[in-house]
């Protein structure tokens, strides 16, 4: 619990963020780590709650109070080993995690909850100075083989537990770096890819195999894998973007309309000084080089994806930016304010509060409109040059039942590059072909939570491919969870933890 009383002596405070005039001219994380003194007292305030809702809130079941106190003790190596059960990279989630923990922390129901993923990133970047994150090699080898495709969270995850209850795991990833979206999605101020090179570097030393530039299906057959493996696990992610039926859209993709995706791949590839050859798909390039700068850039889509967009299109120096969201406005506003000051009656406490948030890009500068109709791309042939939109103000039924908007104060916006972040729909449908497996209305694959099996026999299946789009720390969870019922499978039964399970000592796994 901290310090009895530390909840009222200290307030919630964070490392003080990189100043935006600097930050927007380099591609560095934005939140420094903080030091040891900062980290105690946030650990400090984590209070005798008696139902700790902050277990409920993690996706992981993270054993927070107890690393909290940990913390505050100053045992750094207890902290890490308590953190390191539940979650097996934390230097992730201490990164890019919109920590739905904090929203469910008891302290937030009336003043500003416990700062948890500031202290989780605390804790492991001090485990990583002090020589705590060692290779955890299994004393012991089954003798099965296991192949997971994708490198993302989610497979990065099943592959860590796998190789700790003693299989021999293969990854296998299209791109020619590992990480998924990781590595050529979020931009490197949010997640600079150190980080990731220095957690495969440990999964290697601990006996993962991983094989990039393998496109499975392509340079690689479904055939060989159901051959060569005991177990397979899907982990290609949701990867499919939305598509947006709006006129002039063909006319003008790849002349300045692109998906985002390509637009921050093709960024994090500069930064790594990394050859533009592929995409994030493991696809070439079609459409050349995609810079902002000087650009009247408009992003599409109001989430994360589109945020880094902003960011990404301020270190390019953009002539103007603009963000477009069809859906209203959020009531409130979470900008400088604590959780219970701005929860929608929607969302009371301990669920995930319904605001609308201001992240570190949009601080950068960036024009955000809410409940906007995009109606057209236009050009002048050869390329994009305008946008029409119009103010949703209702929505009426169509003869088919249908809904549509009613939009008025229709204009032009000036526009060269417009930037597609409305989300991802599926995973790519050919590989689950390829498969055979089962996939459910929304052409996930079907696959249940209870075994994570899919219709294909010793083929699993975890992450957004299976739940779809989400978040990182539902991506490791999955992983995790999914690693537990492949090692069951193979082995009859498991002594990898389940999320409601506490410590787990690897060594011991099948010995």
């Amino acid at each position: 619990m901290g310090k009895p009383t530390g909840f009222i002596e200290f307030g919630r405070e964070l490392p003080k963020k990189r100043d935006v005039e600097v930050r927007r001219t380099d591609y560095k994380e934005i939140e420094p780590i903080g030091n040891e003194t900062q980290s105690k007292q946030q650990a400090a305030r984590c209070m005798d709650c008696g139902i700790p809702f902050c277990h409920n809130g993690c996706p992981l079941g993270n054993i927070i109070p107890e690393f909290n106190d940990a913390v505050y003790e100053g045992n750094w190596e207890y902290a890490y080993q308590i953190l390191s059960s539940t979650n097996n990279f934390p230097e992730f989630t201490g990164r890019i995690c919109p920590a739905p923990c904090e929203a469910s922390c008891v302290l937030g129901i009336n003043k500003p909850p416990v700062a948890i993923e500031f202290i989780e990133k605390s804790i492991i970047e001090t485990a990583y100075e002090k020589g705590y994150v060692k290779p955890r090699i299994p004393s012991k080898r089954t003798g099965k083989h296991v192949a997971v495709i994708g490198s993302g969270p989610a497979g990065l995850a099943a592959a860590a537990q796998l190789n700790y209850a003693g299989h021999w795991v293969t990854v296998f990833e299209r791109a020619d770096q590992i990480g998924g979206l990781l590595r050529y999605g979020i931009p490197d101020f949010k997640l600079e890819k150190t980080v990731v090179a220095r957690r495969v570097a440990v999964m290697e030393a601990e006996g993962v195999t991983f094989k990039t530039n393998e496109h499975v299906g392509v340079t690689v057959k479904s055939e060989e894998l159901m051959r060569d493996f005991d177990a397979i696990v899907l982990a290609i992610g949701s990867t499919e973007p939305r598509s947006i039926t709006i006129p002039g859209w063909q006319a003008y993709l790849g002349k300045g309309v692109h998906p985002a995706m390509e637009f921050l791949s093709q960024q994090n590839k500069r930064v790594s000084n990394i050859e533009r050859v592929v995409d994030h798909r493991g696809e070439k390039y079609g459409n050349g080089e995609l810079l902002a700068t000087d650009k009247h850039v408009v992003v599409i889509g109001g989430g994360d994806t589109g945020s880094d967009c902003v960011g990404t299109s301020n270190r390019h120096k953009a002539a103007t930016i603009t963000q477009v969201e069809v859906m209203p406005a959020p009531k409130y506003d979470d900008k400088n304010e604590p959780f219970y000051k701005v929860r929608d009656e929607k969302t009371p406490w301990p669920l995930w509060p319904l605001t609308k948030r201001t992240s570190t890009s949009h601080e950068e500068g960036c024009e955000r409109f809410w409940a906007i109709a995009v109606q057209e791309f236009v050009g002048d042939g050869e390329k994009l040059t305008h946008l029409r939109i119009a103010d949703i103000t209702g929505e009426r039924t169509l003869e088919d039942g249908r809904k549509a908007p009613i939009t008025e104060n229709e204009r032009l916006i000036p526009c060269d590059l417009a930037l597609i972040a409305a989300g991802f729909v599926h995973p790519q449908q050919s590989l689950l072909e390829q498969f055979g497996v089962e996939t459910d209305i929304r052409k996930n694959i079907k696959a249940a939570e209870n075994s994570y099996a899919t219709s294909v026999e010793k083929v699993f299946a975890a992450g957004d491919c299976r739940r779809g789009q989400s978040l990182v720390v539902w991506a490791i969870s999955e992983g995790r969870e999914a690693a537990r019922k492949v090692d069951e499978f193979l082995m009859g039964e498991s002594l990898l933890e389940a999320k409601e399970i506490g410590m787990f000592n690897p060594a011991f796994a099948h010995a």
